[in-house]
């Protein structure tokens, strides 16, 4: 129970986050940046719940354990047999796949490939600094399997572009 104290105090910051900040900016900019930025909010949310929650409960105890540092060696886990190395590597792909496809719609057709990539490297990069501050390892494999993932996502977004913008073209003519 007090552990989902901590995590109910992230999103409730989270939720006014947006309702009386990012909400009342995108209203104005039109439904289909309502709808994109709002994707893209909840998504970032969702990557914060599962790499770094609960925050706000933590930081006073950010500095009660010894910071570990990261684990320089990519793909180790494989040379060293540990067992769900697949596993991490492919929900660390799936985790940016919607950064890859979300970014660029937000970014009014300006974003590319590169853009968007370096976004995603310096989203994850970002990520994995600062989880041991929360207690939690960090790895470069993450790192690597994290851009890749971005990529993947941006060559979804380049197939399903057409797609993508009609049909936010048609929210926005409602």
């Amino acid at each position: 129970m007090k552990y989902q104290i901590k995590y109910f105090i992230d999103f409730t910051v989270l939720v006014f986050l947006y309702a009386f900040v990012f909400f009342r900016k995108w209203r104005t900019q039109g439904r289909d940046k309502l709808l994109v930025n709002t994707l893209m909010y909840a998504y970032l949310s969702l990557v914060l719940y599962f790499t770094m929650m609960p925050v706000v409960a933590s930081i006073p105890f950010m500095l009660d354990h010894p910071y570990k540092p990261m684990n320089l060696a990519p793909f180790i886990d494989v040379s060293l047999g540990r067992g769900d190395f697949f596993r991490q590597v492919f929900l660390n792909v799936i985790m940016t796949l919607p950064f890859g496809f979300l970014f660029p719609l937000t970014q009014d057709k300006r974003a590319k490939f590169g853009r968007t990539v370096f976004c995603c490297f310096l989203m994850s990069l970002s990520i994995e600094l600062l989880q041991p501050f929360f207690d939690r390892s960090s790895d470069v494999t993450d790192l690597i399997t994290n851009v890749i993932g971005g990529a993947l996502g941006y060559g979804l977004y380049a197939v399903f572009k057409p797609i993508a913008f009609w049909v936010l073209e048609r929210l926005n003519a409602r």
